[in-house]
């Protein structure tokens, strides 16, 4: 079986009390449990205004 790293960019709109750790945590848990990936993890995160 071949192994391909998959470069993901999504762009959220976060409420105020909301951090993007917290975020980005519960997308890669979602991603790791609907698609049985070996790791997903957060690269960087970068604040727009």
């Amino acid at each position: 079986m071949k192994r391909v790293d998959l470069y993901i960019k999504v762009e959220v709109e976060l409420d105020e009390e909301e951090t993007p750790e917290r975020v980005a945590r519960e997308i890669c848990r979602q991603v790791e449990k609907i698609y049985v990936v070996r790791k997903a993890e957060l690269s960087s995160a970068v604040a727009r205004d």
